[in-house]
């Protein structure tokens, strides 16, 4: 008989809780679980197509090892004994920069993606990380670092209660949302104005959110830093500034003045290619409006100027006197986070504590352009980058000239890949290493819940029993730890105890070291035998939230348990929803309730959330500073005739979703969109064929004319190309598309993040006969 399941769904960033139909072990259909405390019944379209990619049959079911030039089958002891044996040699000749790590973006979206890596990397010694950030959300990071000292800090908008939303470069009705984890996006947006509120769209394609909005503003890509810069102008020009509480908090309000005097609406209007009037408008709209949020995303993020533009964002939220309220942008608490320290300040957040080896690239958080890596690997010299571990990464399809990586790829000395399939980067690994289907796999969202609009907490553990010779995803990555380190098989019995216990002990040792801890002086064993769950990320799952701001903290009472504590303001409300009680929260109780525990609406967390040098908000940061006269220059530039945008579709996510049949076809096609006027003067038409030109080279390409683009912006996806020897990904090469990431030569950054421009760059039509 059929049963049912729950399972959060880990296909985007929206988080939504699903009610899965199984027989036997096959997810046979998945709908939204209606009493899921943050969802609420909300699925999309990947969602309802669980089933149909936890069961394809392209999916890796064992360990791949390349022998004589061939990837075979292998099993797992081979496996993790061929890294055991190639990985360890070649730092002990090399050094630990001979080998290189990418992260791809699902790994956010798995508990072992955020649970093993850290681990990983300490173990190898290497500063060689490169990760999807850089190829999306890194401005966003390092703003929010120089602003208020943590890169993890990032507020967002308060869908729920705002009466006035500002989207910059976003499009969260087909995207779903992203560093805003936000279920049912279109249905909060619609929300917002059945209300009475006002929702501002500003992007160069008429997109399906732009069609809810109330106003639409089309200026030409790229050009987001400079009407952001020309919106705070006019807010302190024209003294429509109110920061509010907020001022007590601000450092350097009197210099931000001066240094965008400038970029008046006049003085930007060109550049943006919209009126002055136009600008005024909205700076005086959303300084009128009773509360109102700025939000930023993809659009405004990888472009030249993404940095600036993402700290624009927050100035204009703190101008407005819109951070840190309700209705404003808040910063999210989630459960498993660490729990508040008292307000002071901090060690601050920098860029460029090390470079890259060949261009000099500077680190942010920790990480080096993934637009970089060909380049690391192909330039001989110490510290060449002769071994890649790669997990859940497509950089060949993600990063920009895919074919120059594809070709350094083909000449490392050992490469592993973690990755349920042989894709095109996967193709060139001497170990492929697959984690089960995601019926398979429990889940807690350790990223999302950090930029959730809402505070809860939610897990599922598998809804499908593991299948006989598959490994769990937590498994392979503790394993591949330790064989990094050279140890593997017989001689490592239980993974999850050799890698998991030591970081729960190491934990406890810290917190019962710490004088402000209510655990001060308590023994780490002693803690760490009361930890529940049945496995090693179960009982670091259960130690997170007993420490974490929601926490039971072992039954301990102290200051960490009081509102002020969790960055609450004094006297806040408490929120409506089950939450936890006096015992706190920890596993058990979150097992207890398989739907979800509300913690409640999010609430003002200033002055704790900062950990500048300064222990203030810094307006202008020094290397902010520093780019603005790169910004100002902008303004003499001649627009080019044309550029291009990608662009997102409900039915798809990066890369991972094009081999799923259920997610295919339809209007999810891989089309050059073209504006009626530009198709006419340069001759081409729909259904046409086209040759696109960029830096990086061409591409020939269908077209799709349509006025949902302005003038002057093509618009071509990005995840496609799948049209590589090698990949075993029958549907996604039966309609493989083109991949936009070879337009560019990798050359075009954003400085400050090392982020890849992937909109707004130029590029040149050719009609095709």
């Amino acid at each position: 008989m059929p049963r049912t399941a729950l399972r959060i769904c880990p296909l985007c960033e929206a988080t939504c809780g699903l009610s899965l139909t199984i027989d036997g072990s096959t997810v046979t259909g998945a709908r939204g679980d209606r009493d899921d405390v943050f969802s609420r019944g909300f699925i999309c379209p990947k969602g309802a197509a669980f089933g149909a990619l936890d069961s394809d049959p392209d999916r890796l079911r064992t360990p791949l090892v390349r022998r004589g030039g061939r990837l075979r089958e292998a099993g797992w002891d081979e496996a993790f004994e061929a890294v055991a044996t190639a990985l360890p040699a070649l730092v002990q000749e090399h050094g630990a920069q001979s080998v290189g790590v990418v992260l791809g973006n699902p790994n956010v979206h798995t508990m072992a993606g955020a649970l093993y890596p850290p681990l990983l990397l300490k173990s190898l010694g290497t500063r060689n990380l490169f990760t999807a950030s850089t190829l999306d959300q890194m401005p966003k990071h390092v703003s929010s670092g120089l602003l208020f000292g943590d890169p993890f800090a990032i507020p967002v908008p308060d869908l729920d209660r705002t009466d006035f939303l500002l989207l910059i470069g976003a499009n969260p009705v087909e995207s779903n949302g992203s560093l805003c984890t936000a279920p049912d996006f279109p249905g909060r947006l619609k929300a917002l104005r059945a209300r009475g509120g006002t929702l501002v769209v500003v992007d160069p394609r008429r997109t399906r959110t732009a069609r809810l909005a109330d106003r639409h503003l089309a200026p030409r890509p790229g050009s987001d830093a400079l009407l952001l810069a020309a919106l705070a102008h006019t807010l302190l020009a024209e003294r429509l500034a109110a920061p509010g509480a907020l001022g007590e908090h601000l450092l350097g309000l009197g210099e931000l003045g001066d240094a965008l005097a400038s970029f008046t609406p006049e003085a930007v209007a060109p550049a943006c290619d919209l009126t002055a009037t136009e600008i005024r408008v909205l700076a005086r709209d959303l300084a009128a409006a009773p509360t109102a949020a700025v939000y930023g995303r993809m659009g405004s993020c990888t472009v030249a100027y993404g940095t600036l533009a993402s700290w624009l964002v927050d100035v204009l939220n703190i101008l407005t006197g819109n951070l840190d309220r309700p209705g404003g942008a808040l910063f999210p608490l989630p459960a498993a986070g660490p729990r508040p320290r008292p307000a002071g300040p901090g060690k601050g957040f920098a860029v460029g504590r090390w470079h890259s080896r060949v261009s000099g690239h500077p680190e942010a958080k920790s990480e080096l352009p993934v637009a970089a890596l060909a380049e690391e690997i192909e330039t001989p010299g110490e510290g060449r980058i002769r071994a890649l571990v790669a997990i859940a990464a497509n950089p060949v399809l993600s990063a920009p000239d895919g074919r120059r990586l594809d070709a350094a790829l083909a000449g490392l000395d050992f490469m592993v890949s973690v990755d349920p399939y042989l894709n095109e980067t996967s193709r060139h690994a001497h170990v492929v290493l697959p984690p089960p289907p995601p019926s398979q796999s429990a889940h807690h969202d350790f990223a999302f819940n950090g930029f959730a609009i809402r505070n809860q907490a939610r897990y599922t553990r598998p809804a499908v029993p593991l299948e006989a010779g598959l490994l769990d995803e937590c498994e392979i990555h503790a394993r591949l730890v330790l064989a990094v380190a050279g140890l593997h098989g017989a001689a490592v019995p239980d993974a999850a105890a050799a890698v998991d216990e030591p970081v729960v002990l190491a934990t406890l040792a810290k917190e019962t070291a710490d004088p402000h801890s209510p655990l001060h002086g308590q023994d780490p064993a002693h803690l760490a035998g009361l930890l529940a769950g049945q496995s090693g990320p179960e009982r670091r799952l259960d130690l997170m939230l007993r420490l974490g701001p929601y926490g039971d903290l072992f039954g301990a009472r102290g200051e960490g348990t009081t509102p002020a504590a969790r960055g609450e303001a004094p006297g806040a409300r408490q929120p409506d929803g089950e939450r936890p009680g006096p015992d706190g929260l920890g596993l058990e109780r979150l097992l207890a309730h398989p739907h979800g525990i509300d913690l409640g609406p999010l609430r003002p967390r200033l002055p704790g959330v900062l950990r500048t040098r300064s222990g203030r908000i810094e307006l202008l940061p020094d290397p902010i500073a520093a780019e603005l006269p790169r910004l100002h220059a902008a303004l003499a530039e001649r627009p080019a005739a044309l550029v291009l945008v990608g662009r997102r579709h409900l039915r798809s996510n990066n890369s991972w979703l094009h081999n799923v049949p259920a997610l295919t076809g339809g209007s999810n096609r891989c089309t050059l969109q073209v504006n009626p006027l530009d198709a006419a003067r340069i001759g081409l038409t729909e259904g046409g064929r086209a040759r696109i030109t960029g830096g990086g080279g061409s591409l020939e390409v269908p077209v799709e004319v349509t006025d949902t683009v302005r003038t002057g912006v093509v618009s071509l996806p990005h995840g496609w190309g799948h049209d590589r020897d090698g990949a075993r990904l029958s549907v996604a090469a039966a309609a493989p598309g083109a991949n936009v990431n070879q337009l560019l030569d990798g050359t075009l950054l954003d400085p400050l993040s090392g982020t890849a421009v992937l909109n707004g760059f130029p590029v040149e039509l050719t009609p095709l006969p």
